[in-house]
């Protein structure tokens, strides 16, 4: 803010006396979200470990194509199996994306130049998480392209007819539950704020605690009816089989509100008011 002083005659005042104008500059108009959006895209490509990390959706995919092509029987070549094929990768990678993408200014010591620039942490995170978003679904209709093109090629090369047994509301599922698996994995970001840990929690998530709660649910009877509101692992399995009843919806609803909702609104609430250092 400046103020500049004109002196100025007038007719009726003194011949000495000057009159004040104060000129106020405009205040800056706000950063766009598209442009903070941009930013944060730009930042999961710019170095060589974000490149590599988003490289890998598209090498995985075709490297699981190429399996499927090479090794599946005649009968098997079907858009079902290259999408399942595909998938599998799709749910490693694209949570630690989401992770990364909060982690970074703490693992990179970016982020007190970037809470410095745009101070609204608000802002910010919601722009990671838009990007975040972003990148999933691209990702997903990547996939989509790419086993497409697998089903064609795997079929001409066998002389059978190409199956399309996925429909588009079954893919839209799909899409649903990986940009879930990809959120979650920004909430772990969001929480813990630190790549290495974050990472370890998701797997621990995915590959130790689903068998144990499995367990869990096969030996006592009175958890095998809490299993699907409380286990967020177990309500997500549906949206991959392609169908939802009512109830499974609301299984979902229920476990997301409490491994998802909760914490990242605790995260959320942790990072505007932490100190950045």
């Amino acid at each position: 803010m400046s103020t500049t002083v004109l002196s100025t005659p007038t007719s009726e005042s003194s011949p000495g006396a000057t009159t004040v104008v104060e000129r106020r500059r405009p205040a800056p108009a706000p950063i766009p979200l598209t442009r903070i959006i941009g930013v944060e895209l730009r930042k999961m490509f710019d170095t060589r470990s974000g490149f590599w990390l988003m490289a890998s959706i598209v090498i995985t995919s075709v490297l699981a194509t190429a399996a499927i092509i090479v090794f599946a029987p005649d009968d098997q070549l079907t858009f079902d199996n290259f999408a399942a094929a595909i998938g599998a990768p799709m749910t490693v990678i694209l949570p630690m994306i989401g992770i990364l993408a909060v982690t970074s200014e703490w693992s990179q010591r970016s982020g007190l130049t970037t809470f410095t620039l745009l101070p609204r942490r608000g802002r910010v995170l919601g722009a990671k998480l838009l990007a975040a978003i972003a990148v999933g679904v691209v990702s997903m209709v990547v996939a989509l392209v790419v086993g497409v093109l697998g089903t064609l090629i795997g079929s001409a090369i066998a002389g059978v007819d190409p199956v399309w047994n996925v429909s588009a509301a079954h893919f839209l599922l799909i899409v649903l539950g990986s940009v879930l698996g990809m959120l979650f994995g920004f909430m772990l970001g969001l929480v813990i704020r630190n790549s290495a840990g974050a990472i370890v929690t998701y797997f621990v998530y995915t590959l130790v605690l689903p068998p144990l709660l499995g367990l869990l649910a096969s030996t006592q009877h009175w958890f095998a009816n809490l299993q699907p509101w409380v286990d967020y692992n177990f309500a997500q399995r549906p949206l991959f089989d392609g169908s939802l009843s009512g109830q499974q919806w609301q299984h979902l609803g229920v476990s997301a509100v409490l491994w998802f909702v909760l914490p990242m609104a605790a995260g959320l609430f942790i990072v505007r008011r932490a100190e950045v250092k």
